[in-house]
């Protein structure tokens, strides 16, 4: 997810929990980390908060009264809104993927301490940030299969015009494909060149990514272009050309 252009001197989180103590709690600790945090206690209040300030990063909960934390983030990371990092007492496997699959960032199980949340955030903002800054991709057009990756916007024009919004970690696997086309990439080499010193934060996401973003490149081309090789890694079977 893109994060919102940032008027603020430091990046500005939006709390999302129906707990008031719990999410009072949570902002408490991020503000004394140098990050400014505005609360919100459903999906309405969150809607507000976003109209009237721009947020980078969504801590968001996912069990809230009326609108619950799945449909708010698959609506939000549809739209190419903020990153979020989804907040659940749900800590199974199943959950964990799903909330990922719908455009998380990153999933933490409650309870979860205040110091590996501001891990979770340092690491999800450090990766927009990257996405955004000098790189072999950041500021220049890349080409494969038809398709246009505009490194500036991060976003992906599929052959037919459509543009495809990707997340940060989409954009981050897309930028080592693009940087390695034709060769195979073990699932360590991924994580390492995408998360860069952040590898160890949650590397199940990788998987799911991967599965996320060769959905979006294949409803908008015909036949496989990340292709699994079992056992060795990944493939990004194209050609990639640059202006």
């Amino acid at each position: 997810m893109t994060p919102a252009a940032n008027a603020f001197p430091t990046p500005q989180i939006l709390v999302v929990d129906d707990d008031a103590e719990l999410r009072g709690g949570i902002a408490d600790y991020l503000s004394q980390h140098g990050y400014g945090v505005l609360q919100a206690g459903d999906a309405l209040a969150m809607e507000q908060v976003l109209a009237g300030a721009p947020i980078d990063l969504i801590v968001l909960d996912l069990m809230l009264p009326g609108e619950d934390g799945l449909s708010i983030c698959r609506r939000i990371s549809e739209a190419g809104g903020p990153a979020i990092i989804m907040l659940s007492a749900m800590g199974e496997e199943i959950d964990r993927i799903l909330g990922l699959e719908l455009g998380a960032d990153d999933y933490l199980a409650k309870p979860c301490s205040p110091r590996e949340l501001l891990a979770r955030v340092r690491a999800v903002l450090r990766r927009g940030e990257d996405a955004r800054g000098p790189g072999p991709l950041r500021g220049k057009a890349y080409y494969f299969l038809g398709f246009t990756l505009d490194g500036v916007r991060r976003q992906l024009r599929a052959p037919n015009g459509v543009s495809i919004l990707l997340t940060a970690g989409e954009f981050s696997l897309l930028s080592v494909f693009l940087d390695h086309p034709q060769r195979i990439l073990s699932r360590d080499e991924l994580i390492e060149r995408a998360r860069g010193t952040e590898a160890d934060v949650f590397d199940r996401a990788i998987d799911v990514q991967i599965s996320r973003l060769r959905r979006k490149l294949h409803d908008c081309a015909s036949g496989e272009i990340i292709k699994t090789y079992r056992g060795a890694g990944y493939l990004f079977d194209a050609k990639v050309t640059r202006p």
